[in-house]
This record gives structure tokens, sequence and C-alpha cells, in this order.
């Protein structure tokens, strides 16, 4: 069982978050696990939820490992956010997923 996420959890999802380039993804287990807690996928996708309007955390570039945005029932914030990541040059297969090879961060030569 993963240990709960600390306080400061939320604000080193977002310092990391930060780091991603424009144009790039990676998933919330990635995200989890740079930070040492590989187990915690959904805490992190909580700690981008919790994000305050007008925040300067590029929320978008985190996805879901199967490389699809999770809307989560949330179908606004889901299409706001692909709206973004288009905005930014990434492109979604047929299937709606991204092409880790390709849009991946780090890269991680194809999931």
């Amino acid at each position: 069982m993963p240990s709960p996420p600390t306080p400061t959890f939320w604000h080193d999802v977002w310092a990391l978050v930060r780091t991603i380039p424009p144009g790039r993804v990676t998933s919330y287990g990635t995200v989890g696990a740079m930070l040492g807690s590989p187990r915690l996928a959904r805490a992190v996708g909580w700690a981008l939820h919790a994000l305050p309007p007008g925040t300067d955390v590029p929320w978008q570039r985190v996805i879901n490992a199967r490389g699809r945005i999770s809307f989560r029932g949330d179908d606004i914030r889901g299409m706001e956010q692909e709206l973004r990541l288009r905005a930014e040059g990434v492109e979604f297969g047929p299937d709606g997923a991204v092409d880790w090879s390709r849009f991946g961060w780090p890269a991680r030569g194809g999931d």
C-alpha cells in the first residue's frame, strides 16, 4: 500500500509539471514516479484538479498512461485540455491517444 501524500506533495507535483515543455505530455504515474511515489497516480490527479483558476501550472500536459485524456465526468475540462494540447502541437491518433514516442516527456521511445 502506498503511503499517503504529504502536505507538500501537491506543491511538488505542481513544480514538476511546470517543467514539462510545451508540446509534450507525461502521465500521472510518471509524475508520481519522478517524485518517488510511483503508485500515487491518483494523488497526482487530485493535485492537478485542486489547482486554482488562472494557474500557471500547465496541467493539460498530464494525461493517463494509455496516452488519453481522462475526462472523469468533467467533459468541459477534458475538452479544454484537448484544445490546449492541440494548440501546443500535440496530435491525437484516431483512437484518441497521443503517440508517446513523439510527444512523451521525458522521452520514452514509445509505450
